[in-house]
């Protein structure tokens, strides 16, 4: 890595790029030329990429070198563990998860074993690894980052993005994987200036809907407690914060369909003859996907369709919605997923993802900031959405929040 470094900022002379032979860990998602590339699935635990995807390769050409691969849930599924290269377990408590289904990059992140990490996400898998680890996650708009070729090319419930363990160092990241790109047909360009720039020009919002649970489900009472205290700091930054939120009704149903129809595109055709090698759950989700109806598909987009308009005329009133990231605090390791929250049962893998999935359905970039702990050490972390092509304004947002919030980043976990 140092003497990729040293050759990269020879080349780069008296302009170097964005992150100038800084090393990052990879999601084993992504191929890094001659590295493996599991994606967590025994099926592809030998298989080693012929070259960089799109990701790995504008950061590359941003200056970037890739360190390490960083663990992953089987085709990013639910928390980090897999039969390749088993659990990864939170630096706050080694006995609790860190989520996924970035929980390696999470995970490293929080051990300061690198500086900057890549991930992506469909359900909340930068966002809730970022609560459970104390570090920064943000999903980005559609389009905002590139993505690869192995995915439908017109979906945008699956994003790449950064983390860090700060929001300066998250926007350095999202300037390293922005990119307008022909390849890509939801690409778009970068703000003028780039998003560190539109960063430090953040002023607070001036209205600000706080919810701890979006009117869907229960959420554990000391995360609640914990991210209604944070919220607290934004009435101190003279921000109007009102006990709203937008309509989600239908957002649950609707995402569990799109997500399902997306595992039966991407994944479907390993079944007939991996089915004995793939994770449970995802031979669920697979054919889940595959027994839907066409009827069941048109309402689940009508749905995912006036959830974006009644999200839209919220932010026509509030610059920014928070609520927690996650409705649980870290969970056992070894437990596959959480039963029940506060006493309500769930029922699939997922559910107890609902606070990040039924954003991930509005297209709306959103964050995590950690802002505080639960009795027992673990952090919690606090979503803040923007609204639509927000993300510029919204980095601006998280960082002045960060400030006010003051989480230790800067102390290893104990």
């Amino acid at each position: 890595a140092r003497e990729q470094a040293k050759a990269v900022r020879r080349d780069a002379g008296e302009s170097p790029a964005w992150l100038a032979g800084l090393p990052i860990a990879v999601k084993d998602y992504n191929d890094v030329a001659g590295q493996l590339t599991t994606s967590g699935s025994p099926i592809y635990a030998d298989h080693r990429a012929a070259a960089d995807d799109r990701t790995v390769a504008t950061l590359r050409a941003n200056g970037a070198i890739p360190l390490a691969k960083s663990n992953v849930p089987e085709f990013a599924g639910s928390h980090t563990f897999n039969p390749v290269w088993g659990v990864t377990h939170n630096p706050w408590n080694l006995e609790r998860t860190v989520g996924g289904s970035s929980g390696g990059a999470a995970a490293a992140l929080a051990a300061h074993e690198v500086w900057l990490a890549n991930g992506s996400d469909l359900g909340g898998s930068l966002r809730i690894p970022a609560s459970f680890c104390g570090v920064v996650g943000l999903r980005p708009s559609p389009g905002v980052v590139p993505r690869g070729d192995g995915l439908p090319a017109f979906d945008s419930l699956w994003v790449d993005g950064p983390m860090a363990r700060n929001v300066p160092d998250l926007a350095l990241m999202l300037d390293a994987m922005a990119a307008l790109t022909p390849h890509d047909p939801l690409s778009r360009p970068a703000p003028p200036g780039g998003f560190q720039a539109a960063m430090r020009r953040g002023r607070p919002p001036r209205g600000v809907g706080f919810t701890t649970d979006l009117g869907l489900r229960s959420v554990d009472p000391e995360v609640a407690a914990v991210c209604e205290a944070a919220s607290h700091r934004f009435t101190a930054m003279g921000c109007a914060v009102e006990g709203v939120a937008p309509d989600f009704s239908g957002a649950i149903d609707s995402f569990q369909i799109l997500r399902a129809l997306l595992f039966a595109d991407v994944r479907g055709g390993l079944l007939p003859a991996e089915r004995a090698r793939i994770n449970p759950d995802i031979v669920w989700n697979i054919e889940k996907g595959q027994a839907l109806t066409a009827a069941e598909i048109v309402q689940a987009r009508h749905a995912r369709h006036e959830l974006f308009h009644r999200v839209a005329q919220f932010f026509d009133r509030y610059d920014l919605l928070a609520c927690p990231t996650v409705a649980v605090p870290p969970f056992p390791v070894e437990q596959r997923f959480p039963t029940e929250i506060a006493g309500e049962k769930l029922t699939t893998y997922i559910d107890w993802m609902f606070l990040t999935f039924v954003i991930s359905l509005i297209g709306c970039p959103a964050i995590s900031l950690p802002c505080g702990l639960t009795r027992d050490g673990l952090p919690v972390g606090l979503q803040l959405v923007g609204r639509p092509h927000g993300d510029a304004e919204l980095l601006g947002y998280a960082r002045l929040m960060e400030q006010a919030l003051a989480f230790p980043q800067a102390v290893l976990p104990a």
